[in-house]
């Protein structure tokens, strides 16, 4: 995708900026021009008010500045000239994203911060207290609620989301219109709640994690490329993209576990017997969350959501060694038909989400759930908890009462917000399919049949059956000793489950020759460093407090 910063576009390492790119960035403009300044006093929903001195907000790094957030509460008035009972206080700020960043109404990255401008940690709207927080626009989003009802729903089928919070903003003494004010994703207590990994935790258990890693925009320096390529699409690279650590802080080690802990999956995943999920890949991932990231994303056709903003995360192995999918991300394309390939541009509400490298992205998609539901296993979980989550979440009543709700709160702010970006009937973000509502509550009603029309169509599509099908819990699952990479380079790493009897471990040749390369062991992991053998098929001999031996064959290879 192109990058903008202020009127200029900018190569950077992003992908050529397209046609399509340059003609919306020349609409964008034309109809910022036409905003309407305004004299902005009060509002039913909090009020944020940032100050820079006037300085212009940078796309990086962070200027220091000051913020102002005032909510009297749940139907009260707030007025700019309050008292900021939620924070008064210094912070850093600039520009965050993309292509959204291109708009006239700018989302913000913002840290809170002391008086020597040091990271200061606040609990924001009664959220676990942080630093690091979003300021997401809305100009892309004419409903105002695309983010917000995806995180929604992801929470509510037991994962964490970003909590979020509409506001109006006003910047430098200018307003900005209604934006959503919410927490950044990174690791935290309160947030993706894995262990904290530091940099000296570089063997045995306490280097399984926790790590975040994510599908999005990506250089060389900041990702690794999976060995696997998607399925059907065999000249695509797939790149993850270090999140925590970030890539200036995570050690060669560190980056060495966590990708020969994914390709362990990916290599699992791919097996031919990919139906055996207690000994093949299943033992690598958390089926929930990986439905739920699923249907979460195809409810919404998110075309973003299997190739970019794509998060994941692995605890440390005595907390969780699975991989989860999330917390879901980046919605403001999602929920609505756009002319960017023919699976999002239908109008009939089809379309797998899932299968976005058929339109050739920008950013490539691993692919795994076309692997997964070809195992019934998989694919009939998914059916259930899908007909689960209509009778309840996902039912349309429940969704559009919330929706009207959510109306009714932001009625007198949208007033205002489209006073400022007069963009109602314009295909001013993404290139939407068919004719353009002239007014809020067309957008609203465009945004309910659209629901309608997906829902009724995965009513009819969702792969799997769901008759007597009893899932399988994590507690039936039989845990069992895990060799990775394989093969292998520097580094080969076996993982024990609990209470394992497995007391040492030493390596063989083919042809039975003990060797012993420097060997590490911390609870349930042992670190091999077999960057000293040859390329060759190997034995691990894992050997119990019986002294009763099982070998499992590797393969070295450079």
């Amino acid at each position: 995708m192109c990058k903008f910063a202020g009127s200029m576009i900018t190569m950077n390492r992003y992908p050529a900026c397209s046609i399509t790119h340059l003609l919306v960035f020349i609409l964008l403009s034309l109809a910022a021009s036409k905003g309407v300044a305004q004299v902005f006093i009060t509002s039913n929903l909090p009020i944020v008010i940032i100050s820079t001195g006037n300085v212009p907000i940078p796309d990086e790094p962070k200027i220091p500045g000051t913020m102002k957030i005032i909510d009297n509460g749940p139907g009260q008035v707030n007025h700019v000239t309050d008292s900021g009972n939620v924070y008064t206080g210094n912070i850093g700020i600039e520009v965050r994203g993309h292509f959204s960043s291109i708009f006239p109404q700018k989302p913000y990255a913002v840290e809170t911060r002391d008086a020597g401008q040091n990271e200061l940690n606040v609990p924001l709207f009664g959220f676990p207290e942080e630093h690091e927080w979003v300021l997401l626009a809305n100009y892309n989003d004419k409903v105002f609620m695309r983010n917000v009802l995806a995180f929604k729903l992801f929470n509510e089928t037991g994962h964490y989301a970003s909590r979020t919070r509409f506001c109006e903003v006003m910047v430098n003494g200018s307003y900005q219109g209604i934006y959503i004010f919410g927490e950044k994703i990174k690791r935290d207590n309160g947030r993706v709640d894995i262990a904290k990994l530091e940099p000296n935790e570089n063997a045995g258990e306490p280097m399984t994690g926790g790590y975040i890693f994510k599908l999005d925009y990506w250089d060389w320096t900041n990702s690794w490329q999976s060995n696997f390529h998607p399925i059907g699409h065999p000249n695509f690279d797939v790149h993850y993209v270090y999140e925590y650590p970030k890539s200036e802080n995570i050690t060669p080690q560190q980056k060495t576990y966590i990708k020969s802990y994914v390709n362990a999956f990916e290599s699992a995943l791919y097996d031919p017997y990919v139906h055996d999920s207690t000994a093949g890949y299943f033992r690598y991932m958390d089926m929930n969350s990986f439905i739920d990231y699923f249907l979460v994303n195809e409810v919404s056709r998110n075309n973003d959501g299997f190739k970019k903003s794509f998060f994941m995360y692995k605890n440390r192995d005595g907390l969780d060694k699975r991989i989860n999918l999330g917390p879901v991300w980046d919605f403001d394309w999602a929920w609505k038909n756009i002319d960017e390939c023919y699976i999002f541009a239908h109008t009939d509400g089809s379309g797998w989400a899932y299968q976005v490298n058929d339109c050739y992205p920008d950013v490539h998609s691993p692919g795994w759930h076309i692997r997964l539901l070809q195992d019934t296993i998989f694919a009939n979980a998914l059916k259930c908890r899908y007909e689960q989550l209509r009778n309840n979440i996902l039912n349309t009543d429940t969704l559009f009462s919330w929706i009207d709700t959510t109306v009714a709160f932001l009625w007198e702010a949208q007033q205002r917000h489209y006073e400022r970006w007069p963009i109602l009937g314009l295909n001013v973000g993404a290139p939407v399919v068919g004719p353009i509502p002239t007014t809020f509550e067309g957008e609203i009603q465009d945004f309910k049949n659209w629901i309608l029309l997906r829902m009724n169509w995965l009513d009819a599509n969702m792969p799997g059956h769901c008759n007597n099908y009893a899932p399988v819990t994590p507690a039936e699952y039989k845990p069992s000793v895990q060799l990775f990479p394989n093969p292998a380079t520097d580094y080969l790493f076996i993982e024990l489950p609990a209470f394992s009897p497995v007391a040492t471990v030493y390596l063989s040749n083919i042809e039975g020759r003990r060797i012993d390369p420097p060997v590490s062991f911390d609870g349930n992991l042992f670190t091999i460093d077999v960057s000293g053998l040859a390329p060759g098929i190997y034995l691990a001999a894992l050997v119990d407090s019986g002294r009763r031996t099982t070998y499992m064959k590797f393969v070295i290879s450079r």
